[in-house]
């Protein structure tokens, strides 16, 4: 009778358990849910819509930056990156091939609403997602320059995160992380100038120009079922690849990147090179 060793063999799963969500993943979901709901309400309800003003000019940042990666990417100069108070935002470049910056702003940001969607089942996800938006935060205020907006608002996502990073181990941080996602996700269906609204200087408005053959309200749907297509793909990742409990997260987050001063944490451990780089970087540019 041939010997099994059960420490190194792959028992398969059906799909039905894969994507069947665990009570954990279910609290997530429903989070999630009161999120879409809370964000229509006090997006568009005046005096309301204070309450979220940060995040959603966080939103329009990463939509501004979708637009200044896929023009870096297609060999364009990057100017500048522009927040204003109004919630409105503008990437100046030239070259690079606009049929493909055009259309970046919204899918982007809905590709990383998703990313974020699917980072928020998960505290440890959570944590990589935030070193990732360092990242982004980065390359936005080296675009950005002197645009004094966005150096206000990175500067404060960037303590509400390390302050969510200290709560309960980083629990509160997924919740945040999750919030983050599933509004820059939808931004398309938040800013509702993309379809409602034939606005001259829109991203639909130009891409229809330029693609001679569909409305910018056309354009503007299409980019909006896409945007739900990606919302689905970040909770279903999420569920598939996200199945510990809330207990098993807890634990394994005291192991990965912990709070100093945990359990988890190692005595006298220096600071991260990565904050070093971080905090230099942002000081250079401010007296830059």
């Amino acid at each position: 009778m041939p010997f099994v060793d059960d420490q190194h063999y792959l028992y398969p799963r059906d799909a039905a358990s894969d994507f069947t969500p665990n009570d954990t993943q279910k609290v997530t979901l429903i989070v999630a849910g009161c999120y879409v709901i809370a964000i229509a309400i006090l997006w568009h309800v005046p005096f309301l819509s204070w309450i979220i003003y940060p995040f959603k000019l966080l939103t329009v940042g990463f939509h501004e930056m979708s637009h200044a990666i896929a023009g870096m990417l297609t060999c364009a100069t990057i100017h500048s990156i522009e927040l204003d108070p109004d919630e409105g935002g503008e990437t100046r470049m030239s070259g690079g091939i606009p049929w493909i910056s055009l259309p970046a702003g919204y899918l982007g940001s809905s590709f990383i609403g998703a990313c974020l969607i699917a980072c928020g089942f998960d505290t440890n996800a959570s944590k990589v997602a935030c070193l990732v938006l360092a990242v982004f935060f980065l390359f936005t205020l080296w675009w950005a320059k002197k645009n004094w907006l966005s150096w206000v608002l990175i500067l404060g996502m960037s303590g509400l995160i390390v302050m969510f990073w200290f709560i309960e181990g980083g629990v509160a941080l997924r919740y945040f992380v999750l919030f983050i996602g599933v509004m820059s996700d939808l931004y398309v269906i938040w800013d509702t100038d993309t379809i409602e609204r034939k606005v001259n200087n829109s991203d639909a408005s130009a891409f229809a120009r330029i693609c001679g053959c569909f409305p910018s309200q056309v354009w503007g749907v299409i980019w909006l079922i896409i945007a739900i297509i990606f919302f689905g793909a970040g909770v279903l990742i999420g569920i598939v690849a996200f199945k510990e409990s809330a207990a098993q997260q807890k634990v394994d987050a005291s192991h990965f990147l912990p709070v100093p001063g945990s359990s988890g944490a190692i005595p006298g451990a220096p600071i991260p090179t990565f904050l070093i780089i971080t905090v230099t970087t942002l000081v250079w540019n401010l007296l830059a």
